[in-house]
């Protein structure tokens, strides 16, 4: 039997169009997370599992897997395996991991399986101590941020009141700023 060419079309377009059965696992937080390992709070790792219509699976199955050497961590069991389920909109979240001491970027592997079908994915994290800054900072620490964030806004307080005091003859303006050496304060007299 041959095929008339519209037909033969017909017949290609939608065998490629057809969906494999199977899972997809989309990444919903942690990927390129940067986890500063002296804090407690960093980005916990959260996926969904959609089937082969991008419709969400809820009750799949859902393992994180840590790596066993190297940067990365445990979970708050001490183990590097967490098994998670799905709730309604397909979404599991790797809750609790206590990143190591030691720094560098490492992969955390993710699986899902439901209804006899499995998909897997990997994120990708890095541990650093210390503050990160866009700038490059040069490992400052938060106070010193904060110390010289203060220091600038006195040096720029008194370039007002300078500037303010040499355009003015009016004596009743505000009271000057005062800056003394120690710990960064600004203020007028007596405060």
């Amino acid at each position: 039997m041959k095929l008339q060419p519209a037909l033969l079309c017909l017949v290609v377009a939608s065998v490629l169009h057809a969906q494999e059965p199977g899972l997809r696992i989309v990444v919903i937080a942690g990927e390129g997370a940067i986890n500063n390992i002296n804090q407690k709070v960093n980005v916990e790792p959260a996926v969904e599992v959609q089937d082969e219509n991008r419709k969400p699976v809820e009750g799949a199955a859902v393992v994180f897997f840590l790596p066993s050497q190297g940067p990365g961590g445990a979970f708050s069991n001490g183990s590097q395996t967490l098994t998670a389920t799905t709730d309604r909109a397909g979404r599991a979240v790797a809750r609790g991991i206590q990143y190591n001491r030691q720094t560098g970027p490492f992969v955390i592997r993710v699986t899902a399986s439901s209804h006899g079908l499995t998909a897997s994915t990997e994120i990708t994290q890095t541990n650093v101590s210390g503050v990160s800054t866009s700038g490059g900072g040069g490992g400052f620490s938060s106070k010193a941020w904060i110390i010289l964030g203060v220091s600038a806004a006195a040096v720029a307080g008194v370039v007002i009141a300078v500037t303010h005091r040499g355009s003015s003859s009016s004596s009743s303006g505000p009271p000057p700023i005062v800056i003394t050496p120690g710990i960064p304060t600004v203020g007028g007299p007596g405060n």
